[in-house]
């Protein structure tokens, strides 16, 4: 047989730690104990998010209030979780029904927030800087159908300077002019447009199709493999 091994003599504990071994393992609940409690009063105060906090999502406005959403699809495409519905439609200066510079915007948008990870794929794949997401994370609602959130409710409010959507470009712009930031407000032009065809056309968005709201995942991932 194998000699056992014997403790050394200097391994040998005294006679006060045999007797407070049992309790050596509270240690770390005893120290913790009269230590002031960090409780955060949440609602009443409200921790500041990081600045890149992936929050609710928001459709961004040009400086002149024209849409940034050309109603591509990729932010629908890049979405692991099929949460995002997008449907392009085509810009029309003739019908005085423009949201976008450029070719097309998107008419219908929606998230489902009941299925969206917060990944930020969606705003990576944005080519046109439209889809940005905030630091808003109170999303929390009683019933499903308030939280698959429409174009209106993402859409950025109109500010100084801006016009709400639908009006014409800028005069002697083009829609790389947009991107380039050559745009820096609406025109005196834009507002007369406004002013003469406010009442004649829907100002804020032309009237859509209803979209039932358990579709927008499905829609996202058709044709994928």
């Amino acid at each position: 047989m194998a000699d056992q091994k014997k403790p050394n003599d200097g391994e040998k504990g005294g006679f006060l730690s045999d007797l407070f071994a049992p309790v050596a393992g509270f240690g770390v609940t005893f120290s913790t104990m009269f230590r002031k409690v960090e409780t955060e009063e949440y609602p009443e105060q409200k921790r500041p998010t990081q600045l890149r906090f992936h929050g609710r999502h928001q459709l961004n406005r040009h400086p002149d209030g024209l849409e940034k959403c050309v109603g591509c699809e990729l932010c629908a495409w890049a979405c692991p979780a099929d949460a995002i519905l997008v449907e392009g439609a085509n810009n029309d200066d003739a019908a005085g029904e423009r949201f976008s510079p450029g070719e097309r915007y998107g008419r219908v948008y929606q998230i489902n927030y009941l299925r969206c990870i917060f990944c930020g794929l969606c705003i990576e794949a944005c080519p046109t800087r439209a889809l940005t997401m905030t630091n808003e994370y109170e999303l929390a609602d009683n019933n499903r159908a308030d939280l698959i959130f429409t174009k209106e409710q993402l859409l950025a409010p109109v500010l100084s300077g801006m016009l709400p959507a639908p009006h014409p470009m800028a005069e002697g712009m083009e829609e790389r002019d947009y991107y380039q930031g050559k745009v820096q407000g609406a025109t005196d032009a834009q507002r007369q447009w406004v002013e003469q065809h406010d009442g004649e056309t829907a100002v804020d968005a032309p009237d859509q199709a209803p979209v039932e709201h358990h579709t927008a995942g499905q829609h996202a991932g058709e044709g994928r493999p």
